[in-house]
């Protein structure tokens, strides 16, 4: 058997660079996945704006929306899904709003009152989705009970920098 210093020592200069990048590599790798959490914090924070434009859009100073990831589309140019969860205190709501790009949602908590514009007031509880298409208005988003609080998962699919979500006024 040889020693390590004895393998290492007939390597070529670019064999022992190449090793050394490797293993500098893989040392940013590890202090990148430390710093994670502070990252998605901070992207969260950059994002917010994103989420949602004008004063007073929740009911509720419980209601929030946080980001949970956004990721530039690689398979479509110029488009970006981003997933956000929303959270309802009792008897929260969004004032009437629009979504750049379509949006999936899918309640984790609770039930929540939907209604798009031209469409019936609906009642979704955990384990139930809808969809919105592009442009549409949503002029009920709420939390159905005034006890319990409510919370749902959205999915986004819009253009790369757009506005996710208007407030109609």
């Amino acid at each position: 058997m040889t020693s390590m210093a004895t393998w290492v020592a007939p390597m070529r200069p670019h064999r022992r660079e190449i090793s050394l990048a490797v293993a500098v590599g893989l040392g940013c790798a590890l202090l990148a996945a430390k710093a994670i959490p502070l990252t998605m914090g901070s992207i969260s924070k950059a994002l917010a704006p994103l989420c949602i434009n004008g004063a007073a859009a929740t009911g509720s100073p419980l209601d929030k929306v946080e980001v949970i990831a956004s990721h530039a589309l690689p398979n479509v140019p110029g488009k970006r899904v981003t997933i956000v969860r929303v959270f309802y205190g009792p008897a929260g709501f969004t004032r009437a709003h629009r979504h750049a790009g379509t949006v999936t949602a899918y309640v984790t908590k609770g039930e929540i009152r939907s209604q798009l514009a031209g469409g019936p007031i609906e009642t979704f509880g955990v384990g139930q989705s809808f969809f919105e298409p592009p442009g549409s208005t949503h002029l009920v988003s709420a939390n159905a009970s005034s006890t319990e609080p409510a919370e749902l998962i959205a999915v986004f699919v819009a253009d790369e920098g757009a506005q996710l979500t208007t407030v109609i006024e």
